[in-house]
């Protein structure tokens, strides 16, 4: 091989190496570091009280996951239906811990969205939103109507996971 060919050969692989970073920033673009438009919605439940005594379902459809420090949804919109199944004093329960990012990015509080049908035979239907949305809970109850769920319900037994940014 002649001394020529070797330098060429050497100038297009240097070439080479200098592009491949560009390239390879180019192909995963904004996506990687910034927000994704894209919509995903899933399906979720049947979910039960202890007891069979009241049940959940739903859809829930996240749009705009952000994978920042702490990847987050842009918006989380939760809807479903609650069902009484007891012909008693008691209501049926879906309690929702709903985590969220901060505005400065760098927490995730979370807070309680509950809905309760005390109608037996006719299910309530719920709709709501949250911003920066990382994680979906929820807990179904059966209990008495009250201004909010007993500690009972939002402490004892276990959260179902129904979404989880990634």
């Amino acid at each position: 091989m002649t001394i020529s060919r070797l330098l060429t050969g050497l100038a297009l692989a240097t070439a080479l190496v200098s592009i491949a970073p560009a390239t390879a920033q180019a192909a995963t673009g904004p996506a990687a570091t910034g927000t994704t438009a894209a919509q995903d919605t899933s399906r979720w439940g049947t979910y039960y009280a202890p007891g069979r005594k009241a049940k959940t379902n739903g859809s829930l459809t996240v749009s705009g996951e952000d994978h920042a420090v702490i990847p987050a949804a842009e918006t989380g919109r939760i809807s479903g239906k609650v069902y009484d199944l007891t012909r008693g004093p008691s209501c049926g329960w879906a309690v929702f811990r709903l985590t969220y990012r901060t505005a400065d990015g760098k927490n995730l509080p979370f807070k309680h969205r509950s809905v309760v049908d005390c109608s037996y035979g006719t299910p309530k239907s719920f709709t709501f939103t949250q911003h920066d949305l990382y994680q979906v809970e929820l807990k179904v109850c059966s209990e008495a109507r009250a201004s909010k769920p007993s500690l009972n319900c939002l402490y004892a037994g276990s959260w179902k996971v129904l979404y989880v940014s990634k």
